[in-house]
């Protein structure tokens, strides 16, 4: 059934959803994203943002709707006939930074951490315009009901931020209690587009990404007398420099890789040398054979250090790869396709737009569809920038405002309802009658 649906025809034409979403946008959509934005919650913590979610879901009717899947995820079935499963998805959560954008409805937002810290915190990366059009594209689906015919799981994932939400979701049974899903899609609002553009293409679109822990065992010893001991920030300090031969010497220049050392924590006096250092890594590649062997590398030099400085066997450095870590996310060709021609022709040829990756970015939407799952993926990005900022940057002026900081904005219309219209005619044609 899959196959034959990828060579389905070209999408239904969509001239109506474009006017339906500009209106629900000035009716229901704004408010909801206003409230998203200026009352976000941090990962694994989005317990109001989650019921909020529930609510508008249950109220669209023809959707059941479960919620605290994978900690505060949220799921909503919603049956339409017989036909293919799609998945789609949108994450919540955002991130403990204090809003500088300037916007009148910026954050004033606190919430205590895991940690137990109280931290301000915003929406820096656009995920209020993710469940914003979320709840727009399920309007709009269950108002086209005569379109198409099939199962769609509205999927609202939480901690995507600490790239943990999806596998915790999957772990808690998203695949088995609630089917698996014959084609997953979702987008991310991005700053580096215009307003009122889409970007998709095949392949790898954003790369794996894991968090590395090297501890290092030392002797600890008066400054004075280094001889008595062993100095884990000498190791340390070898293990970085080393490090960077992985991604130079090591792996082949056609093949991207990362290797970035964020943190370098030992001691606590100018004359004591301490017992133990910590190093924190990020480590990203653009495939699964390039990942694995950055994480070897990095286990056999430190590793080797050790030796190399007379440590015993029992006491060597360890490498521990974190729980925040996701793999490499690739958009499946045949759907990819399949889903770019249904933009155009709901949406216009102008719509889609096209710039080379310029970092290694990583997002957790990539378990939904690894290839083991056997469940095509195609993930876009939805423009954010007002075009006139966008080109005033492109020629020298005032830089975009970056995802991950303070001043981070987007153009919240455009990036909803176009978000919202592009959800939309991807799900009418991937599940067209």
């Amino acid at each position: 059934m899959v196959a034959a649906c990828l060579t389905a025809t070209p999408a239904l034409a969509a001239s109506d959803v474009v006017p339906a979403v500009e209106a629900d946008y000035a009716a229901h959509l704004e408010k909801l994203f206003l409230d998203f934005h200026q009352n976000p919650e941090l990962s694994f913590l989005e317990v109001r943002t989650a019921a909020i979610m529930a609510k508008e879901l249950r109220a669209i009717g023809g959707i059941e709707v479960t919620e605290k899947v994978g900690g505060t995820g949220v799921v909503g079935v919603m049956r339409n006939g017989d036909g293919p499963v799609l998945l789609m998805r949108a994450d919540m959560d955002g991130l403990p930074l204090k809003e500088d954008s300037g916007l009148p409805y910026a954050s004033t937002a606190t919430q205590v951490d895991r940690d137990g810290v109280t931290k301000p915190v915003m929406q820096a990366c656009g995920h209020d315009v993710h469940i914003t059009a979320l709840i727009g594209a399920a309007r709009q689906l269950a108002r086209l009901k005569d379109r198409w015919q099939g199962t769609i799981l509205f999927v609202v994932q939480p901690a995507e931020e600490r790239i943990a939400g999806a596998r915790m979701m999957l772990e808690d049974g998203l695949y088995t209690r609630f089917g698996k899903p014959d084609y997953a899609i979702g987008f991310h609002v991005t700053s580096d587009f215009p307003s009122g553009t889409l970007g998709i293409e095949p392949g790898t679109v954003l790369s794996s990404a894991d968090s590395v822990d090297v501890i290092i065992p030392g002797v600890g010893a008066h400054g004075a007398s280094p001889q008595m001991g062993k100095d884990p920030i000498v190791m340390g300090s070898e293990i970085v420099m080393a490090l960077q031969t992985l991604v130079s010497r090591q792996i082949s220049p056609l093949k991207p890789g990362v290797v970035t050392v964020g943190s370098f924590q030992a001691g606590n006096k100018h004359n004591i040398i301490p017992d133990k250092a910590l190093l924190q890594l990020s480590v990203r590649a653009d495939d699964e054979a390039t990942r694995a062997k950055l994480i070897d590398g990095i286990k056999r030099i430190a590793v080797n250090v050790g030796r190399m400085n007379g440590m015993p066997e029992d006491k060597l450095p360890e490498v521990k790869v974190g729980f925040e870590s996701t793999p490499v996310t690739s958009n499946d060709p045949a759907l990819t396709q399949r889903v770019r021609s249904a933009f155009v022709a709901g949406l216009g040829e102008d719509v889609l737009y096209s710039k080379p990756r310029e970092s290694m970015g990583s997002e957790d939407f990539s378990y939904f569809i690894q290839p083991d799952l056997k469940v095509p993926g195609a993930f876009f990005w939805v423009g954010g920038t007002p075009r006139a900022e966008y080109d005033a940057a492109a020629k020298g002026g005032a830089p975009l405002r970056p995802h991950h900081s303070p001043f981070f904005r987007i153009e919240p219309r455009p990036a909803v309802t176009l978000g919202t219209q592009a959800m939309t005619v991807a799900a009418l044609d991937i599940l067209k009658k």
